[in-house]
């Protein structure tokens, strides 16, 4: 039995905690924070509540493994769950408005035939048959199976994209998918916001993105009872049953090695504490940053997507009124000014009409009675640092700017909220500002793509340093809910079966 500590109560650093548990071994999360759970943040105020984080699932299956490798009791007796449907509504740009079913390719391609005209639906189920091809090349590699050493062929992107023009020149990235192979705007703006909704820009993820709307439109959208902060609780309390013990408010400082390996950490405290295996669930930027894990050039960093350069605006909006009995649970309104907002996107600053995601569940634990409704809107922005032209967030990030850009995003919600703005008790905003305060950096991470030269691949999860692992969202195989489940199943893998793990089979 071996003694493993983690950094972090993150849902990856959770999900190996509970895995190795069940291995055997004797295991402590150590957290900064006061609670579990990372990234799924909860907001709670005058009886609304509010997912801070993801408000969906998708491939649910990660989780359902996950609880029932480590239980008798099975993931849908510990929550409850069920599928969106309508899985989401567009609203474009010129007023069209679709509402594509959960998990149907046949009723997704007649919802696009019958508001975007004839022939819209092919063109959005060819594209899929070919983000299918994408998918069946890279999803081992890039979901399943440990980050092989030699990544070289993951640099390559596996979208077999249409040649087209005289130079037969295959598309690189999302946005030429969008332009060459949907040719439509509005299909285009579609496409888009899957990729916007991970935080990439389209401008220049590469096409391999395109298996991002196969995944959702194939294995569904769900949503969890409670919000997922609930999901983040059973994880929590599976990990508990399993005997994991949890410290929080315990700012891990320092990883201590010992004969070239991990050998435990140091506390702020200055307590020190002993392990024979460390899993590493903070963000992989803030550990090197603040010197938990030491280094003398930045070169010896290992890869984390240093291309994610976005991070999340969030508005917890408390709202007078019942929701009505037709609301769908989530629209995207698009932007009115797709060049504009990817410009921003691609030089730090804030456009003046975001894309945004309206999420308003029919969850009577989330509003104070059935006369109030409880309603996130959300944005993708330049999550700002270094590499910005200014610090768009500032100490706190309640400066006017961000103040005019939550109206803006008000405004554009309207679309699919009519009367929005009369019906608003109060407003929560978050940024990228809060984003860091709670994990160390302003970005959010994706998902691992191939393609891109390689610059959407975390980091493996065994770290340089012998005897640590990392997990969660920066490690293999990156950000995302149903992902960093996964990257706790890898994690575990190695650390019980050693380094020729290779993965669920």
């Amino acid at each position: 039995m071996a003694r493993i500590a983690v950094i972090g109560a993150g849902m990856g650093a959770m999900a190996a905690a509970a895995r190795l548990a069940v291995a055997g071994h004797r295991v402590t999360v150590y957290e900064r924070a006061a609670t579990y759970g990372g990234a799924v943040g909860r907001f709670e105020r005058d009886g609304f509540a509010f997912d801070t984080g993801p408000g969906l699932l998708h491939l649910p299956a990660v989780y359902r493994d996950l609880f029932v490798k480590t239980g008798k009791e099975p993931l849908e007796r510990c929550v409850e769950m069920a599928q969106v449907d309508p899985a989401v509504r567009h609203v474009f740009s010129d007023g069209t408005a679709v509402s594509l079913p959960n998990a149907s390719r046949a009723g997704v391609v007649s919802a696009l035939d019958e508001a975007l005209g004839a022939g819209a639906g092919e063109r959005w189920g060819d594209f899929l048959t070919r983000a299918r091809d994408a998918w069946d090349r890279s999803r081992r590699p890039l979901l399943e199976e440990p980050l092989p050493a030699d990544v070289s062929p993951l640099r390559r992107d596996p979208y077999p994209a249409l040649k087209t023009g005289l130079l037969r020149r295959k598309a690189t990235t999302l946005a030429e998918v969008g332009r060459r192979e949907l040719r439509d705007p509005r299909l285009a703006a579609l496409l888009e916001s899957y990729a916007l909704a991970y935080g990439f820009d389209p401008a220049t993820a590469p096409a391999s993105a395109a298996v991002l709307p196969y995944m959702e439109q194939t294995f569904g959208s769900w949503y969890v009872t409670g919000g997922v902060r609930a999901l983040a609780d059973a994880v929590y309390e599976r990990c508990r049953a399993r005997k994991v013990a949890f410290v929080f408010g315990a700012e891990v400082t320092r990883v201590v090695a010992k004969d070239g390996r991990a050998a435990g950490l140091e506390l702020a405290d200055g307590t020190l504490v002993d392990a024979d295996q460390v899993v590493a669930g903070a963000p992989i930027p803030a550990l090197y940053r603040d010197q938990v894990l030491e280094w003398e050039s930045q070169d010896e960093w290992p890869r984390h997507q240093e291309a994610i350069h976005t991070g999340r605006v969030t508005l917890c909006l408390a709202l007078r009124g019942a929701r009505p009995a037709d609301a769908v649970h989530r629209t995207v309104v698009h932007s009115t000014d797709r060049a504009d907002e990817l410009d921003g996107l691609a030089h730090g600053r804030l456009c003046d009409r975001p894309t945004v995601t309206v999420l308003r569940p029919d969850d009577e634990r989330l509003r104070p009675d059935g006369d109030h409704e409880a309603i996130t809107v959300t944005a993708t922005v330049p999550a700002g640092g270094a590499w910005a032209s200014e610090n768009l967030w500032g100490e706190g990030g309640a400066d006017a700017g961000v103040s005019a850009f939550a109206d803006r995003m008000l405004e554009a919600a309207e679309a699919a909220v009519p009367g929005l703005r009369e019906r608003l008790l109060w407003r929560e905003v978050r940024t990228p500002a809060d984003t860091f305060r709670e994990t160390g950096t302003y970005q959010v991470p994706g998902p691992a793509l191939a393609g891109a030269g390689g610059a959407l691949l975390p980091a493996a999860n065994p770290a340089p340093l012998p005897g640590l692992h990392f997990a969660g969202g920066w490690a293999h195989p990156g950000g995302g809910l149903a992902h960093a489940g996964m990257s706790g199943a890898l994690v575990a893998g190695l650390i019980v079966e050693g380094a020729a793990f290779r993965g669920s089979q």
